[in-house]
């Protein structure tokens, strides 16, 4: 039975220990599964031989928790958890959140806002001469300075705020290790500047001449348009082969950010997937209900990293990196072994995917060589010429799963880039897919149908999802099964105009399909959107972008994709007859809504409401 690491200091004693290496600190409860960051650190210090406890959304209004293990002998990491601790605390509307799936009964407020910073100044004010490292997602997209929704300014990089020693971005093991193995040769963290995928800070007069200089905090601060040029910089420098030093002024402090660390290798990713997770939340959880995050991702298998696709709105190629790594046949197997033999498993993998599912390889030979372009995206607006793509391998691995004794099905829950798969003149994969792998609804995520819009997403334009469409269905129906799509759609994207939300809406009715969610547009750090949102320029051709700010704005463009609903009557038509759609407006087919009509009348949904109601070969069509 693997054992769980010590979360309090009886735990530690338990173990016999009098002491710990170092004290990682988390703003989430603590799971030991590998699809938490916290468990893949810890387990990955534990691997080096160091003595690590966890110390699990500590009590930030007294000191009591974070002395508990004592002064470590080497030092402190510090993460505000598996998600931004902002983001994880409030909508896109600013509106706090009832609930947390990754605190123990699902409870909110457990964790501090800014959770990394608050957790580092507590531990730096106790010990101030212990090594604080950060990491993780929100430190990791909050390393230069930074647009803030929640505070609409700018922020400066939270290695300031903080006051930790030193920022590790990206997937954070091979530098979490060396950091380790250096303090444990006494080595002082101040000297620790050579490190590839950290950030530290030092004097601007100890900068290091090579490297790119992006705008200073001071220059952000007062041109949206040096932002802009900023935001490109940092977003161009994240290749782990091309990438180069950045550099960015914070007054007399300069930001320091290494080139990137180079990706885990297969050998090294199976390694880590390897140790000995118990796949499970504290047993100390189970009188709270246990953690809600786990039921997702209990019984599936990442087999992949990093992701060309590259949206725009998507933090994923600023934190793991556009370069898809994968892990071996060998240990995605003997992963799915291991879940078939566990207390809850009732013979479903709910996924075998990552960033995104169908991904096995970089996507192409160039960038093994020269690092992925700079400016260019490989599937948008249309696929790269050079675009390898090859589903076979993972069709091989998909096969080999779903016959272990005891897997009764294999479910793809990630997402699928449908424009990828279309290019894959073999149809094999499409066909199994549809066939073996779906579980009632695939997801895809067209976003949106304006082109223009699309443009500004970094997604493909809507024939490809059109095109995908009718294949799905095509295939669904040979095999006579009756299965849905679920197109998840954005509203309020940078770009998106009132005339862009009403082409999409038609596209909706065109199709039948009716989506019973829709998401705002959330400008979270790190992300060419975000960019966009505050500035209204597109850092790539600095053009301008319009922007619809006012929550009244984004209200009209979420009611008109879900203009059906009686209770938007009101605000579909203030829509249309601002944007002078009075077409609209009527009995006829192609009409949005009728006149007259009294909003605030109950919409009562139904099991079909959130699909599409044109049948296609026994298949249907619809949201999520």
């Amino acid at each position: 039975m693997n054992e769980f690491l010590p979360i309090n200091k009886q735990e530690m004693l338990e173990r016999g220990w009098d002491g710990v290496d170092f004290v990682y600190v988390t703003g989430d409860s603590y799971v030991d599964h590998p699809s938490f960051g916290a468990a893949i650190i810890t387990r990955v210090l534990e691997s080096e031989g160091f003595k690590v406890a966890v110390l699990s959304q500590p009590d930030w209004k007294s000191t009591a928790d974070f002395t508990q293990f004592g002064r470590p002998r080497l030092g402190f990491f510090v993460t505000s958890g598996n998600i931004d601790s902002m983001v994880a605390h409030y909508t896109a509307a600013k509106r706090l959140r009832h609930d947390d799936a990754y605190t123990a009964g699902g409870v909110s407020g457990k964790r501090p806002d800014r959770a990394v910073i608050v957790y580092s100044n507590i531990i730096k004010s106790i010990y101030p001469d212990s090594p604080v490292i950060i990491g993780g997602l929100e430190a990791s997209l909050r390393r230069f300075a930074h647009y803030d929704y929640w505070d609409d300014k700018i922020r400066p990089s939270i290695l300031l705020d903080s006051k930790a020693d030193l920022l590790t971005f990206g997937m954070g093991e091979n530098q979490t290790v060396q950091i380790a193995q250096r303090l444990d040769r006494g080595e002082n963290i101040s000297d620790m500047r050579d490190i590839l995928g950290t950030c530290y800070t030092c004097p601007t007069v100890e900068t290091p001449y090579e490297g790119v200089e992006c705008p200073s905090y001071e220059n952000v601060l007062s041109s949206k348009r040096e932002y802009a040029k900023s935001c490109r910089i940092q977003q161009d420098e994240q290749d782990h082969i091309s990438g180069r030093r950045i550099k960015q002024k914070h007054g007399k402090t300069m930001v320091v950010q290494n080139p990137p660390m180079p990706p885990l290798t297969q050998k090294e990713l199976d390694r880590v997937y390897s140790l000995p997770y118990t796949r499970a939340y504290h047993p100390s959880y189970e009188k709270l209900g246990g953690v809600p995050g786990i039921r997702e991702v209990e019984f599936s298998i990442t087999h992949n990293r990093g992701c060309f696709g590259a949206c725009n709105f998507c933090s994923i190629a600023f934190h793991q990196g556009r370069y898809v790594t994968s892990r071996s046949k060998k240990s995605i197997v003997t992963e799915a072994e291991k879940l078939t033999r566990m207390p809850n498993y009732k013979g479903y993998i709910h996924d075998i995917g990552g960033p995104t599912a169908n991904f096995r390889k970089p996507s192409c030979d160039y960038q093994l060589e020269h690092g992925l372009c700079k400016g260019k995206k490989c599937l948008a607006p249309k696929p790269c010429a050079n675009l390898n793509v090859d589903h076979s391998e993972y069709l091989d691995i998909l096969r080999s799963v779903r016959s272990l004794p005891g897997v009764k099905k294999v479910f793809i829950r990630s997402g699928i880039r449908y424009d990828y798969l279309l290019e894959d003149r073999d149809d094999t994969f499409f066909r199994e897919l549809v066939e073996n792998h779906v579980s009632g609804q695939l997801k895809v995520a067209p976003e949106h149908c304006s082109a223009s819009v699309l443009d500004k997403m970094g997604k493909p334009h809507i024939e490809a999802y059109i095109a995908f469409s009718k294949r799905y269905f095509q295939y669904t129906g040979e095999v006579n099964k009756e299965q849905y799509l679920v197109p998840y759609l954005m509203s309020s994207h940078p770009g998106s105009t009132l005339d862009d939300a009403i082409e999409l809406a038609l596209f909706l009715k065109k199709n039948h399909i009716r989506p019973e969610q829709v998401q705002d547009f959330y400008p979270t750090p790190g992300t060419i959107s975000t960019c966009m949102f505050y500035t209204g320029l597109d850092p790539y051709t600095m053009e301008e972008v319009y922007v619809a700010r006012s929550e009244h704005d984004k209200a009209l463009q979420r009611a008109l994709l879900q203009y059906y609903n009686p209770k938007n009557h009101h605000l579909v038509e203030e829509a249309l007859k601002r944007a002078g759609r009075y077409d609209l407006i009527g009995y006829d087919a192609k009409c949005l809504i009728k006149p007259g009509s009294k909003p605030g009348k109950k919409y009562k949904s139904n099991s079909n409401s959130s699909r599409t109601y044109k049948k296609r070969s026994k298949g249907k069509s619809g949201r999520r």
